[in-house]
């Protein structure tokens, strides 16, 4: 038995020593491979520690064929932080040949400064643009404006056969937008006049284009507009009326793009956010819709008021000011999906506006103009009886200090609703326009929380719309025989129009 067992051991132990032989670990390719990898990666480790020769680099770069295309692939993908230095790298050289541009025009043959006060004019640019944007300064226009010698007022620009219901101007000054309520839009140069008339298009063409059919008695889309807006790129104009739609127009073309449904009623607001094709709606249905016109898409809903939304803005953030027939004026926050409430004192308002992103204006249908800040729920400061009117309609009286006299005036009146108010961007420069045959401009003072008035222009008829140019050489108005929004007051002796006055800079 004994002879037996190592009979077997001896056969097993000369099977192990075969299959040892056949599979033994150090002639396996595949760990031989490894171990040169390991061997290659010390190499490389001995090279960095000890920094050896260039042609050592040389020999272990060349036998790496791998690793080298490895590296190149790496090299390819950025990572967050060099696209944010490439992109302002970007920004820089633009800057910079803007800057250049300005020392070769003031200078003519001079040389070209050294990159370091060029670097240093970049600077300044940004910075002051920076500020001017985001509201933490103000340019100084009120202080400076010249009055005008003779009480000319407003100079008829562009005619309409119906009450002017919005006006829009482009962020170059060039061109600019009004509305009545036939329904007509026109474009026209600031300086020549000229007009052009954009062509609504037929019944199917705004059906293919995303029109809803009419509702209640309509039997076609009602073409009375309302409001305007234009995208601060020059691309886009946003129009709407009571037809319910947000239509969509190419200014290049002047071609009808798109029709926007969504809002129950009326469209009686729009607003686009600076810098962005980002466009808010503001309807009677009681909500805010939020658009982007670049990809055609509605985006959100924004609701909060508890009746008709009558007026709305925005600056560069994601914030809408809005007035409803609530009695309230609100401000959302879209990204935080939260509100301010501003309750003003028992008056319905009717307009409103930002001076920066924490101040705003608003008109009321009693005549008064009030300041607000976002930290208070009550207005910081109100002027009473902006917009006076005697009761025969005579011209208003005013005192030595500039004061009105308000003896037998009737603020109740709708001729002295304070229909529209704007300021110009970035700036202490405000007006007002009602239906009592003026437009007042006002100094804001943030210091003292106080508005100042500066001096009155002519104007007769409703004034629906005002706007500023960005540059603030001259104020636009839509004027009108009637309201905008309804027919509760009449001014037969009127002209229907855009008016146009220029504004003088010390």
């Amino acid at each position: 038995m004994k002879s037996k067992n190592e009979k077997k051991r001896g056969t097993s132990a000369t099977k192990g020593g075969l299959k040892e032989k056949k599979f033994s670990l150090k002639n396996d390719p595949f760990f031989e491979t490894e171990s040169k990898k390991r061997r290659k990666m010390d190499y490389e480790d001995d090279n960095i520690e000890s920094g050896g020769s260039e042609e050592e680099a040389e020999i272990l770069g060349a036998s790496d064929g791998n690793g080298g295309e490895d590296e190149d692939e790496n090299e390819i993908e950025e990572t967050p932080g060099e696209i944010r230095k490439r992109v302002a790298t970007e920004l820089l050289g633009k800057m910079r040949a803007i800057a250049r541009k300005e020392k070769e025009g003031r200078d003519g043959d001079e040389e070209v400064e050294e990159e370091e006060a060029r670097d240093s004019l970049v600077a300044k640019i940004l910075q002051q643009e920076q500020l001017e944007e985001s509201g933490r300064i103000k340019r100084v226009v009120a202080s400076r404006l010249k009055k005008p010698e003779t009480a000319d007022g407003f100079r008829v620009m562009v005619k309409h056969r119906h009450t002017v219901t919005a006006v829009a101007l482009s962020d170059d000054d060039l061109k600019g937008f009004s509305a009545s309520k036939d329904g007509t839009i026109l474009q026209w140069d600031v300086e020549s006049g000229k007009t052009e008339r954009y062509q609504w298009p037929s019944e199917d063409i705004l059906k293919s284009h995303g029109a809803k059919d009419p509702r209640g008695r309509l039997k076609k889309h009602s073409k009375s507009v309302l409001a305007l807006a234009v995208s601060s790129d020059g691309r886009y104009l946003a129009s709407g009326g009571l037809d319910r739609h947000v239509h969509l127009w190419d200014i290049r073309t002047r071609e009808h793009l798109q029709a926007f449904s969504g809002h129950q009623k009326p469209v009686s607001c729009l607003s686009f956010r600076q810098g962005t094709t980002d466009l808010f709606s503001g309807s009677f249905d009681r909500t805010i819709k939020y658009w982007n016109m670049e990809d055609q898409a509605y985006i959100d809903t924004i609701c909060g008021h508890e009746s008709e939304v009558l007026t709305l803005d925005c600056l560069r953030k994601e914030r809408v000011l809005t007035i409803g027939r609530d009695r309230c004026m609100m401000l959302f926050k879209v990204l935080d999906q939260s509100r301010l409430v501003f309750r003003p004192p028992p008056t319905s308002l009717e307009c409103c506006c930002f001076i920066n992103n924490d101040e705003f204006l608003s008109g009321s249908d009693d005549g008064s103009i009030q300041l607000w800040n976002v930290l208070r729920k009550k207005p910081v400061y109100i002027v009473k009886n902006a917009h006076a009117l005697l009761p025969a309609g005579q011209n208003v009286e005013q005192k030595e200090n500039g004061d009105h006299k308000i003896e037998g005036y009737n603020f109740s009146s709708t001729y002295s609703w304070v229909s529209s108010i704007s300021v110009c961007q970035g700036s202490d420069l405000a007006a007002s326009g009602a239906g009592n045959g003026c437009v007042r401009l006002w100094a804001i003072e943030t210091g003292r929380k106080d508005i100042q008035p500066l001096y009155d222009v002519p104007l007769m008829g409703f004034v629906n719309s005002l706007a500023f140019a960005k540059s603030g050489q001259f104020l636009v108005a839509g004027v009108g025989q009637e309201p905008r929004l309804g027919r509760w007051g009449r001014l037969p002796t009127a002209r229907n129009g855009v008016a146009i006055q220029p504004l003088k800079l010390l």
